[in-house]
């Protein structure tokens, strides 16, 4: 009798996707945003026609303003500006580490003082503030013996005003950017024998600057723009050179454009270095580009 071997019968191959029904297969279908491209179209045809109406519009006067932005006196104005800024924004933010050092410290009586002149400063308006330390002469004739009647010029009242009110606000930005140090860090500093001074220079602010450098730049730019109020007391700044020029052609509105012009090249200029600031500051951080 002889042996049949049993022979399983060949187990079918697999389907490859690609021969699978083409009905059972999901079509994906882009999502269509034709209500955000309708609305862009809308936004950019409606710049379109108001960029176009301030060029046409013959009352901006542009052959004008060509004549007076490179004028000797505009460049003054601007210099002056520039200055104000720089020397307000070095001083304010000196003063302003300062009174959030003492704020942070341990100290209840320098907490109170600290306090206290932020509350004061950011309390009363700056228009106030100039005006109070350009009639200083009429509150206190005299201080320490010296008279201070013609003590201080339009320039030195616009420098301490501003100088005061600015350290206000760079008190509470400086104070943020320490707070958001973590306290791990300090402790470590303070594990390895660093001092106070030592540890805030070393560890505290390079990591602070982190959050302190968007708000300062975001000051430096408001102060650039904010320095246009000294024109009140008669400081020759950028909008009160200009000021001066209407008043003699009565061209009014080219003369603003002007002065707005210069305002918005350096305050663009100004947010490119914050953003490089900001980036240099940000490296090995999550976010940074």
């Amino acid at each position: 009798m002889s042996a049949q071997t049993d022979v399983l019968p060949p187990s079918p191959l697999p389907v490859p996707p690609a021969a699978a029904d083409a009905a059972t297969v999901p079509r994906i279908v882009p999502v269509r945003r034709t209500g955000q491209w309708a609305a862009a179209v809308a936004v950019l045809v409606l710049l379109a026609l108001a960029l176009g109406s301030v060029i046409r519009n013959d009352a901006f006067q542009w052959d004008v303003v060509g004549e007076y932005v490179t004028t000797a006196s505009v460049l003054r104005g601007l210099g002056l500006t520039l200055w104000l800024t720089a020397l307000v924004m070095v001083l304010g933010f000196a003063l302003g580490t300062l009174l959030a050092i003492l704020r942070l410290s341990g100290n209840r009586v320098l907490q109170a003082v600290s306090w206290g002149y932020v509350w004061l400063f950011r309390s009363t308006p700056i228009l106030v503030q100039l005006l109070f330390w350009f009639n200083i002469g009429a509150l206190y004739p005299q201080i320490l013996g010296v008279s201070t009647v013609n003590l201080l010029g339009p320039v030195t009242v616009a420098v301490v005003g501003l100088t005061l009110h600015e350290a206000a606000y760079a008190a509470e930005v400086v104070r943020g950017g320490i707070l958001s140090v973590e306290r791990g860090q300090v402790e470590a500093a303070q594990s390895l024998g660093l001092g106070p001074w030592r540890r805030l220079r070393r560890i505290v602010l390079p990591q602070a600057m982190r959050s302190i450098v968007p708000p300062a730049g975001n000051m430096l730019i408001g102060t650039l723009k904010g320095t246009s109020i000294v024109s009140i007391i008669a400081v020759q700044d950028l909008l009160y050179s200009v000021q001066l020029v209407y008043h003699r052609t009565y061209q009014v509105i080219p003369l603003l454009l002007v002065a707005t012009l210069w305002y918005v090249a350096v305050t663009s200029l100004l947010g490119i270095g914050q953003h490089y600031v900001e980036r240099h500051y940000a490296r090995g951080t999550a976010g940074t580009r």
